[in-house]
């Protein structure tokens, strides 16, 4: 066969079939190469199976944290704002604030990543977590907002890193991995919205009852930091697949279909977080029960969560994941929209079930890219213009309803954003990579 007509081999493998080529005159070539690619992973190997097991719990932890500061206040938004006085305005900007700085804050996580090494940059950011869910309890509106922000910028550093991590980490387990993850996080929205009003009402305080959160993101620390202790700081160098430099995907249609994707299940995500407990109880539904209903309607993610992600690498298309989980969303949306205390669980479980939608949007982060460095560069890209996009939502959504005096105009048009949800859902969905 000419060489021009010979196939393309990808580098990798051919490199391997030398190796493996190179073992039949020198037996001893492929043991050494087998070993070198254990320690490639796991320098000590000795440690390798605790390691492993302390990175999973660390990731498990951090995943837990990014949530809770979100529907924690969420929950109890309404003392909030009479509490300190403050206008509707402002607690849509509150609640359009997480987004924003996901948005902004994870476009510089790849570039501090490469600076400081990406399990530094998330134990950096789990500190920051802990501190400002701290800062932001002990004064007025400002501090607040300012201390929202710092909240939100932590935890988007850790949405666009951990993914990387659990690709790099984890490549032949990236469901099982990312089940974890995507469980671990709904568990904590899921605690942080159902228990927050009871810790208010027990305190008679909402920033004590905000405040112990902190205590969550003070663990997942306290465990990233030796798990961190225990991976070999080759794992870490500059030129790992974590932290070299790579390609932009500006200009891959596919990754912009993610990204989209991504953006608008985030947004439908995070008015539901923001807002729900709010509709709720402008239908007449008391506080404590609206606040419980969104916990329900999180929690209701921990098993979906579990099994999803699994289920769903097993499948060679995704579209239709994306179809089912859009519908389910439609409906509860509808309920909620015309009659919102006819079956309010029912309508809270099935826009929890929908709200799967984001576990599904980060295992395509991992099926549609071949390696970990474009991992990193679609988390990122998909994250920082996605969440960007899906600011706008939560604002909104309270300036419709400032506007028309009621919920009916702002759930009609997140209805609307579904609908547009399941289309990029069936186009990103069929099996291929950027």
């Amino acid at each position: 066969m000419s060489t021009k007509s010979r196939p393309h081999v990808p580098e990798h493998v051919a490199d391997q079939d030398a190796t493996r080529l190179a073992a039949q005159h020198h037996p001893d070539a492929l043991a050494v190469e087998n070993e070198g690619a254990v320690e490639a992973v796991f320098p000590n190997r000795h440690a390798a199976v605790a390691g492993g097991g302390l990175l999973l719990a660390g990731v498990a932890l951090a995943a837990a944290n990014m949530r809770p500061a979100v529907t924690s206040l969420a929950s109890v938004l309404g003392e909030v704002r009479d509490s300190l006085g403050v206008s509707s305005t402002w607690a849509s900007v509150v609640t359009s604030v997480p987004t924003l700085c996901f948005g902004v804050a994870g476009i510089g996580a790849p570039l501090l990543a490469r600076r400081m090494g990406i399990n530094k940059v998330i134990g950096a950011s789990l500190a920051v977590l802990t501190a400002a869910m701290l800062l932001r309890v002990v004064d007025g509106p400002s501090t607040v907002l300012g201390g929202t922000v710092l909240v939100c910028a932590a935890i988007a550093m850790c949405n666009v890193l951990i993914p990387v991590v659990v690709k790099e980490s984890f490549p032949t387990r990236v469901g099982m991995a990312t089940a974890l993850y995507t469980t671990a996080m709904a568990a904590g929205g899921s605690t942080g919205s159902a228990l927050t009003p009871y810790l208010n009402s027990l305190t008679g305080s909402w920033r004590l009852a905000l405040a112990t959160w902190a205590a969550v993101a003070l663990a997942a620390l306290c465990v990233w930091v030796p798990a961190m202790a225990r991976r070999s700081p080759r794992r870490q160098a500059p030129g790992t697949a974590s932290t070299r430099q790579r390609r932009s995907l500006l200009r891959s249609p596919l990754a912009w279909v993610i990204t989209v994707y991504f953006a608008l299940q985030s947004l439908v995500a995070y008015v539901v977080m923001g807002w729900m407990p709010e509709v709720f109880k402008g239908a007449g539904m008391d506080s404590t029960t609206a606040g419980m209903l969104l916990g329900l309607l999180l929690l209701i993610g921990v098993p979906i969560n579990m099994i999803l992600p699994p289920l769903v690498t097993k499948t060679r298309s995704q579209s239709w994941w994306a179809i089912g989980l859009a519908v389910l969303t439609l409906t509860g949306l509808l309920g909620l929209l015309l009659a919102p205390l006819a079956m309010p669980v029912v309508w809270a479980l099935l826009i929890g079930v929908g709200m799967s939608a984001f576990p599904l949007a980060l295992v395509l982060i991992s099926l549609r890219t071949a390696n970990a460095a474009d991992t990193g560069s679609l988390s990122a890209m998909s994250q920082s213009i996605g969440y960007l996009i899906s600011s706008f939502g939560p604002f909104l959504f309270g300036v419709l309803h400032d506007v028309t005096g009621g919920w009916s105009a702002s759930l009609t048009a997140i209805v609307m954003i579904v609908a547009v949800q399941a289309v990029f859902g069936v186009i990103a969905g069929r099996p291929r990579t950027i």
